[in-house]
């Protein structure tokens, strides 16, 4: 880690909002979407570097080819080592052979055919950029600091992560040679351990950079546990602030081509819906987000309200703890209803509104199978009951797992009204409380731009088949007939037919 104090103002940028970082890694990335002021920015801090002493060398988008030319007519063991990874990368023989004006021209080999050509004039752009990457690379005496504007210009994916990885070799080199990368290629995004997170300086538009100065030790060891798992469709996100992140492939799938579908479907430019593998993984998602300062936005299924890192995750957000501060005064009565003078005199948390909704359920869960034991289940009741004894078989104490008070709880907005009549008289008065609590545990996480499905999940909002709790089964089978109806459905009758996962949609989408 490097030390040095920067401060940049860009104000017809973002105001008068000062960038401030004081923490470099060896190698830095500036990722964003266009428009956000990514190279203006490397340029500012590339010029208090050069104030600080250090030599720096700024390579810009539009290459100047004769440059490194010249480097590698001066420089034999720069210009040896390019051809052989040249050579080695391509199949082919590349040397450099000097014309009569003294110009190198680079000369590729065919060996196949036994034929010879200029690189210049038969080969694409991409072997020219690659060499100018190079020769910039391997000339570690010029300078302590490279900036290299959009390094994966002309570049195919697999030669710009070889392009990195001889970046970490140079490092490997040399504790003081920095790299500063201002990219919008994911393939340059390649974090391995959470130290590199603080490398990572993300642009926005309208709204001065963000990044990370240090990690606490929990973060530290939960985006260890993640950066394996973090791969290139993931790192969509560093470069728009507009992605949204859900947990599995039907859901991104769904929301992808519903995404067409929302009224104003011109804001949702740059939007992008990325699955996560699961609700522990949207939680690293949205810490990242969190500390990285980019607004990524979360879709996610009931039961990640009782279980998981992000529930963790949103009862430690700002803007929940924020929102719930400004509740507190507007909800006083509400809440003597539902804790104690003690608890009253503490402070309300997402995770105590969370704990205070499982005992309701509990309680209820008890006395609903208190009165089935004596009685017989009303048939409107039967699928509900039905998937409470299933998993009341599977799981030896079921009150407590994630999907049990998830099904109790949709059965209590399915069926409440037949619930109550099966409950104790204060028992059953609780059935409005819980409605209301539940409605409002979703309303705080939205703070946090966490929309939580309150169906359960997005099967439970599909038009071609009726599935009322969770978990559901033949999930890829339940989408595709699902698909085929939006393909071959009016515009009309989709918006109208999932209106309410539209306008969820919506405000996932927006700007705002």
């Amino acid at each position: 880690m490097i030390e040095l104090e920067t401060r940049v103002k860009i104000p017809f940028l973002w105001g008068k909002t000062v960038f401030k970082k004081s923490n470099w890694s060896q190698i830095n990335l500036i990722v964003g979407p266009n428009g956000s002021g990514k190279t203006l920015l490397a340029q500012k801090i590339s010029e208090q570097f050069e104030n600080a002493g250090y030599t720096v060398r700024f390579l810009t988008a539009d290459r100047n080819y004769a440059d490194q030319i010249r480097i590698l007519k001066n420089n034999e063991k720069i210009r040896l080592k390019i051809e052989k990874v040249l050579s080695s990368m391509f199949g082919k023989s590349i040397s450099f052979i000097e014309d009569i004006d003294g110009t190198l021209i680079p000369i590729v080999e065919n060996k196949a055919w036994n034929v010879e050509y200029m690189l210049e004039e038969a080969e694409c752009h991409g072997l020219r950029e690659i060499i100018s990457l190079l020769v910039n690379l391997y000339d570690s005496t010029a300078d302590d600091c490279l900036f290299i504007d959009e390094p994966e210009l002309h570049l195919h994916p697999q030669f710009q992560t070889f392009f990195m990885n001889e970046i970490r070799k140079e490092v490997s080199h040399s504790s003081r040679r920095m790299f500063f990368l201002i990219s919008h290629s994911p393939f340059y995004i390649d974090l391995r351990t959470p130290e590199e997170l603080t490398g990572v300086i993300v642009c926005h538009v309208n709204k001065a950079p963000t990044s990370i100065e240090e990690l606490s030790d929990e973060d530290d060891a939960l985006f260890r546990r993640f950066l394996p798992r973090f791969n290139t469709y993931h790192k969509q996100f560093f470069f728009s602030d507009n992605q949204i992140f859900v947990e599995g492939y039907t859901d991104q799938q769904m929301f992808t081509y519903l995404l067409t579908f929302i009224e104003d479907e011109y804001s949702a430019a740059g939007t992008g819906i990325i699955d996560v593998g699961g609700k522990d993984e949207l939680g690293v998602f949205c810490k990242v987000c969190s500390l990285l300062g980019t607004n990524g936005r979360i879709i996610t299924d009931l039961d990640s309200l009782f279980s998981g890192k992000l529930r963790d995750v949103a009862n430690e957000d700002e803007r929940v703890i924020g929102w719930l501060e400004k509740q507190r005064e507007r909800q006083e009565d509400f809440y003597s209803t539902i804790f104690s003078p003690k608890e009253m005199a503490q402070k309300i948390t997402l995770s105590k509104l969370i704990f205070r909704l499982e005992r309701y359920l509990i309680k209820i869960s008890q006395e609903l199978h208190k009165y089935f034991e004596e009685n017989q289940v009303p048939q409107k009741l039967q699928p509900l009951m039905e998937k409470l004894s299933l998993l009341r078989e599977k799981h030896e104490n079921a009150e407590s797992v994630d999907t049990y008070k998830t099904v109790l709880l949709q059965g209590i907005n399915n069926v409440s009204e037949e619930i109550e009549d099966c409950l104790p008289r204060d028992v059953a008065d609780s059935i409005p409380l819980i409605k209301n609590l539940a409605a409002f545990i979703l309303a705080a996480m939205e703070a946090a731009r966490i929309y939580v499905l309150p169906k359960g999940c997005i099967e439970h909002y599909y038009t071609r088949t009726s599935i009322q709790y969770m978990p559901v089964s033949a999930k890829d089978r339940l989408f595709r007939n699902e698909l085929e109806f939006i393909q071959d459905a009016h515009r009309k009758t989709v918006r109208k037919n999932y209106s309410e996962l539209i306008e969820l949609l919506e405000k996932a989408a927006s700007r705002n």
